[in-house]
Order: C-alpha cells, then structure tokens, then sequence
C-alpha cells in the first residue's frame, strides 16, 4: 500500500474521532464550531491546540473535592448550612435585599453557606495588605493554611517565608500551596528551605516537561491565607514587592490590586476550599475537625458582616463564578461598577451587560489604559463597542496598572476576589471570589472605584466607533482567540 495514502487514511480517522470527542466534551455550542473548524481546516495544528486547551476537565473533573468520609457527618453539616443559611435570609432582609437570589444559586450549586457576623476590612494595594497579613501570622496559634498563584522571591516574599518558618518552628502547622508556574522563582530555593524548616509545601499541580501545555492552561489562580480557622484573606493581591507602591520601589509601575481581610464564620468556607486544594496536591487527607471548622459560638467579632465565598474550576461542576457574575448583573437595577484587568468576558456576560445599559442601569468598567499584552488588549477591545453604543462606559486608567478583579452593584453588594472577566478564569483556572451583601463595604469600595476614575480617561464613543477599519478587524480577529487566552 502507498505510504502517502496509508497516512491519510490515518489522518482522517484521527480528525473524526477527535471531531467526535469535540462534539461529546464542549457544552458551549460556539466553543464547539470553533474547536471543530480548527481540528478540520489546521492539519495537526487543530488537534494540538484543542487538546492542550480544549478539554473540558469540568465534565471529568480535575479531583474530587470531597473532604468528609463520614456519610452522616456529611448529612448533617449541609442540613446545618441550609437552614443557617436560611435563618440568615429571613431574618436579615435588609442586607441580602435584591440579591436573595444570587445568595441562592451559591448555596444550591455549591452549598456555600451565607454566613453572618463576619468582620470586613477591605485592603487596596500591597501596601495595606501585606502588614495586616504579617501581623496575622505572626499571631497564629494552631494553624497557617496558604495558598497562592503567584508567590515570588522577593522582600515580601521573604518576609512571609520568614514568619511562616518562625511559626513552623514554634509547633505552628504550616500548610502552603504554590502554583508551579506562577511561583517558579520559589521552587528551586526558599522551597527547599520552608520544607527544610517544617513548612509542609506542595506544588498545586507540578509541571512536567511532558504535559506542559496542558498543566500551564489549568492555573491555580487563588490567594487563599487562613489563619486558626478564624481569620482570612482572599483578594487579587499576589505575593509580590511590585504590589507594593512606595517611594523605595523599584519600578516606577503603580499598582492598583484589592483584597479583603475576613475575620469570622465565613473563613470557613475558604478553609474548605484551602483543604480540598491541600488533599488534591499533597495525598494527605485532613478532616473537617473542630480545629480547622470552629463552632461559630467560638467567633467573639462585633461584627454583622453577611458573607459568602464562591469558588470554581476544573474541580466543580459548574462555572459558578460565571454564573454568580452573570446573575449580580442581571439582578441590578441601578449601578454596575466593575474593575478588572482582563475584560474578555464571553456573549452571555456581554450580552447581560448590553442588556443592563440599554435598560438605564448604569454601566461602568475600569481596564487598564494597556494591558501587559498587546494582543490580550487586541482581543479585549473587541468586546468594547456593543457596550459604549448601548450606554455603559469604559474608563481606561492611567496611573499604572489596574490588577483589581471587583464588582459593586447598587451600592449594596460587593464582590472581591481572583477571577478575572474572562473565559480563563471562568472555565480554565482555579478560582475563588467573595460576595459581600453589606452597604457599607460596597459604599467604601465604591468610593475607591470613582477614587480611580479621576486617574483614568473615558473612551469617547464617536471616537471609538471612527477608529479605522484596519484596527476593528485586528480587535475582532484576537476576539476570536480571547477563549484561548
């Protein structure tokens, strides 16, 4: 038989079956047209560049998050979570208000528990963060539980080493998680040290050379700190010194990032998360014990804070984040301010937004004046036009570089975390984000969002639509890659 043709013969079968694996794995209808053009029309191209970001590992899932091998203890926590949770509805109406439902999907898809008596303390910039981060640690008792995307060497970064190793060396348990990729500047060294001290620390997921492609597309992206089950911190602030603006920095960039700090019952639900995270990437398997879940009579904060933490990934069911986006949006009915660094939100967030500004709801979205890419920036900018025509507006800051993944909608709900607005974070990365029902704190936040726009320039809409035709096509050419992203 000819060799040529043979080879074609098995070509073609590979292009069917991967065409049929296509068909069988994507849930979104246009993801699977795309994936289907490019396996059929880019000779192994295609069939490369689905595999090494197509999978959908949400239908196979990544690991199981289950941490309690006791059915009846099980039982019982998620009858304790409803009717708390519900307890919490009913008699605090005020502060859940228009967003009883978005309370709702969480706590149905996920079981997340709305938690009250929470303390909220919203941190921008490194700058605020890290000395209420050090403080935390250096007051740890029984535990530290980290977990970050980024993780560098650094004077910050060795600071916390530091304190991690004291406390570790005190009889403190120290767990960290470190993405392999993202905090690539530790593994070699302050790796080998922090375990040398008694630090357990695992890589989320090691990469190997082998699997590179596909292991770099699913990120841990999460900022996780828990401190004795009592105290947390979750945010887009990694562990940096660019996070950090003051007069010694070394770069002249401005960072503009928010976390929060959370004292009270809702850090046990970033426990969880820390714990599912922590069984997955170390084959240990801690129990949900009172050391690590308090009972919430044990939390002694004057404080009425409702909150709720959302996480997803490749290790859920659905794509919550998105879907708690989506929902806030579509639940507003005065204000939507948004801050995010990467705005490549997909049709269904897009089209929420268009529907929301077209209806009178005011719209307002913070980018950076340039994204650290420019295709990224390409890519993002073609999803600007339907907005601006339909009302909303965007603002470009100038000061620096906008790292900031919040949203606050009628000045009572606030929203901070990891994720960014884009399908990575939605469908690829490892995410978790905070859901504050609470109008003080999205009052502060709100005023940090128009503390910003004085150092951003609105896009002007006539401009915008008169750019010429050259650079609309580029835009809507690195749209069609913002999936892959």
């Amino acid at each position: 038989m000819n060799w040529i043709l043979l080879a074609e013969i098995i070509y073609v079968i590979i292009v069917i079956l991967v065409c049929i694996r296509v068909v069988y794995d994507t849930q979104n209808t246009t993801k699977t047209l795309a994936y289907l053009l490019a396996v059929t029309f880019l000779p192994f191209v295609g069939i490369i560049i689905y595999f090494s970001v197509g999978i959908n590992y949400r239908k196979r899932k990544m690991y199981s998050k289950k941490i309690f091998n006791n059915a009846e203890l099980k039982k019982a926590i998620q009858k304790q979570i409803l009717e708390t949770s519900q307890t919490v509805i009913n008699t605090r109406p005020e502060s859940v208000k228009n967003f009883k439902k978005l309370a709702g999907l969480i706590l149905n898809q996920v079981l997340s528990p709305i938690s009250e008596g929470n303390d909220v303390t919203l941190l921008l910039n490194g700058e605020n963060k890290f000395p209420s981060v050090l403080e935390a640690l250096n007051n740890a008792k029984d535990h530290i539980h980290i977990e970050y995307y980024i993780f560098d060497a650094g004077e910050i970064g060795r600071k916390i080493i530091d304190s991690l190793i004291e406390k570790a060396q005190e009889g403190v348990a120290v767990r960290f998680i470190y993405d392999d990729f993202g905090s690539r500047e530790i593994r070699k060294k302050q790796v080998p040290r922090l375990r040398a001290a008694g630090v357990a620390a695992f890589p989320f997921y090691k990469i190997k050379l082998i699997a590179l492609a596909n292991r770099l597309n699913y990120r841990n992206h999460r900022k996780i700190i828990v401190v004795d089950g009592v105290l947390g911190f979750v945010g887009g602030i990694n562990v940096s010194d660019k996070y950090i603006n003051d007069a010694q920095k070394k770069s002249d960039l401005f960072w503009r990032d928010t976390h929060l700090k959370i004292e009270g019952p809702a850090v046990k639900s970033l426990q969880y998360v820390f714990i599912g995270d922590w069984n997955y990437c170390s084959g240990e398997k801690l129990e949900p014990t009172k050391i690590f879940f308090p009972d919430d009579n044990e939390f002694h904060f004057e404080a009425d804070k409702i909150v709720q933490i959302a996480a997803s990934g490749p290790d859920s069911d659905t794509p919550l984040i998105q879907q708690t986006l989506l929902q806030a949006i579509n639940l507003a009915k005065e204000e939507i301010l948004i801050t995010t660094p990467y705005f490549m939100p997909g049709d269904s967030i897009l089209e929420s937004l268009v529907i929301a500004a077209a209806s009178g709801t005011k719209v307002k979205i913070l980018v950076p004046g340039a994204s650290d890419s420019k295709f990224v920036n390409y890519a993002a900018r073609s999803f600007y036009g339907r907005l601006l025509n339909a009302g909303a507006k965007i603002y470009r800051y100038q000061k620096g570089f906008v790292h900031a993944k919040t949203m606050v909608v009628d000045k009572q709900l606030t929203m901070v975390g990891t994720a960014n607005m884009d399908i990575r974070s939605f469908d690829l990365n490892f995410e978790v984000n905070a859901i504050v029902y609470d109008a003080a704190i999205a009052q502060e936040l709100r005023q940090a969002f128009y503390e910003d726009l004085k150092d951003a320039t609105v896009i002007d809409v006539e401009t915008w639509n008169a750019r010429s035709k050259f650079t609309q096509i580029l835009e809507k050419l690195a749209g069609l890659f913002s999936p892959l992203m």
